[in-house]
């Protein structure tokens, strides 16, 4: 289960806040906190009879697995204890029964399956809409990953980026239904089933979909903040990618950050040596990690990214244009590094239009 611990309002994003709330999570009575579909225009698969299927992601605050309190007598964390009515009404063994009455109104609109994914900041299940409700309004500030999630979708559709389709909040919980591209994988599952590595044209489909989703995001004002091999979704048939999971993430602004919540893998080393990064170069190093290791089948190493900024790092078989595009996004120096949105325009990417121009 993931820790809800900050909200943001939507379209006020300058204000956010944090809450710590320890009040026994209980079903939402409240319509302004139910929200069928968070976006202007109808999700894919609305109306009739048929489903969509999605990704039901529950979050909580507290940080306690299935909001069952750590203290006997209840009262931390989730509020749920093992005393029982004392300490919070509901003891230890109603974990699963706690876990029913919070996505209630989920349920009641979705069927939902098995669990799909488990990771630091949420637990994902399969699921299937079975209708739609009305369109929302946004009156209350709303849990961060769930504006970020809104944010990076605000305007034209932009496949790259998953869509939110449904979401419930509650005093200590909030649940998320997200879109379910099948079939689909992450990129590590993708990369082991290929071998352990990928091939250039395989390598360079996939990473114009991941910068161009990156980019949209920073242009409608999201720092996603966790790209790496986990959060990408591949479609297994068509190498179609989606870019998951903004629990990581903020609003991008032009001053510098102090923290990192991402992967420390992907960290920029800038961080590390200084102590603060800008959005911008620091999605750029990580997108650079993400295609080293999709082309190599393991991390950049130091002695990989001294040959890199020495111009002598090679791979047999790699074109010249693909190992310009690595050493210019995994630049020692932020301000060296290639800019986020110049990374589409990059000559790698220009030679798959002119070879279908060839063959056309």
């Amino acid at each position: 289960m993931g820790q809800r611990v900050t909200k943001v309002s939507p379209m006020t994003v300058g204000e956010v806040y944090d809450q710590h709330l320890s009040t026994p999570p209980k079903p939402s009575t409240d319509t302004e906190l139910q929200h069928p579909h968070p976006r202007d225009e109808t999700p894919v698969g609305a109306g009739g009879g048929g489903g969509e299927e999605g990704g039901v992601v529950e979050g909580e605050e507290g940080g306690v697995e299935g909001g069952v309190g750590g203290e006997e007598g209840g009262g931390g964390g989730g509020g749920v204890g093992k005393g029982g009515e004392e300490g919070g009404g509901v003891g230890k063994g109603g974990e699963f029964m706690l876990f029913y009455l919070l996505i209630d109104y989920i349920f009641s609109r979705y069927t939902i399956g098995d669990q799909l994914g488990k990771g630091g900041f949420g637990v994902v299940y399969e699921g299937r809409r079975l209708n739609d409700g009305l369109k929302p309004d946004h009156p209350k500030p709303l849990p961060k990953e769930i504006a970020l999630t809104i944010l990076a979708n605000k305007g034209p559709r932009v496949p790259e980026i998953i869509r939110l389709l449904d979401w419930t909040d509650h005093p200590d919980h909030f649940v998320m239904v997200l879109e379910c591209p099948s079939p689909c994988e992450n990129l590590v599952e993708f990369i082991r089933r290929h071998g352990g590595s990928l091939d250039e044209e395989k390598t360079r489909q996939i990473m114009w979909q991941a910068a161009h989703a990156a980019n949209m995001c920073h242009l409608r004002g999201v720092f996603h903040r966790d790209i790496k091999l986990e959060n990408i979704l591949v479609n297994r048939e068509t190498s179609e990618v989606r870019l998951i999971d903004f629990g990581c993430g903020d609003i991008l602004r032009r001053t510098p950050y102090r923290s990192y919540s991402g992967t420390a893998l992907y960290s920029p080393p800038e961080y590390h040596s200084r102590g603060k990064y800008y959005g911008g170069p620091a999605t750029v190093w990580s997108l650079g990690t993400v295609m080293f290791t999709l082309l190599c089948g393991h991390f950049p190493s130091d002695y990989d990214l001294f040959l890199l900024q020495c111009k002598r790092w090679s791979i047999p078989g790699l074109s010249k244009e693909c190992c310009d595009l690595l050493r210019a996004l995994l630049h020692e120096k932020p301000s060296q590094r290639l800019g986020l949105g110049r990374i589409m325009s990059h000559n790698w990417f220009k030679v798959v239009n002119l070879r279908s121009a060839i063959k056309n």
